[in-house]
């Protein structure tokens, strides 16, 4: 399951700054079904307008492949990216469940290229797991 996250004050559309986001809505989709599996609610004192807020915010997104915002500044987008959560920047306003439809539809026939990387990582990942389980453990 992918999940995604979307800054919102709420829960149905995309219409916060990254940084000054009240919350995130969370949802883990598969290209047949979205599930909102997460809310995220910021406190007003958590909102003081330093870059202090930023590792806490992220530190919600663990793992998410995506977020997305109506804008996110340069120190956001890098320590996003860092943390393996694509920012996604829309120009306006969005509802969330149009995005989720989407993204499902990109799950399922690619096109979007972020949604192809995160496939293409979780399979790894998968690969992965699977190569230490026939590999056995060592006692």
């Amino acid at each position: 399951m992918l999940r995604v996250a979307f800054a919102s004050n709420d829960r149905s559309t995309v219409n916060q700054h990254f940084g000054a986001a009240e919350g995130f809505a969370i949802y883990a989709l598969d290209g047949e079904r979205a599930q909102l599996v997460e809310l995220v609610e910021f406190p007003p004192e958590s909102m003081d307008g330093n870059e202090n807020r930023l590792p806490a915010k992220i530190g919600t997104l663990t793992g998410c492949a995506a977020v997305y915002c109506l804008a996110a500044g340069a120190s956001a987008v890098k320590q996003l990216l860092a943390a393996g959560v694509q920012p996604i920047r829309l120009d306006d306003e969005a509802a969330i469940e149009g995005l989720l439809k989407e993204i499902s539809l990109a799950v399922r026939e690619g096109g979007i290229a972020w949604v192809d990387k995160a496939i293409r990582q979780h399979a790894a990942d998968n690969r992965r797991f699977d190569r230490m389980l026939e590999e056995g453990w060592d006692e």
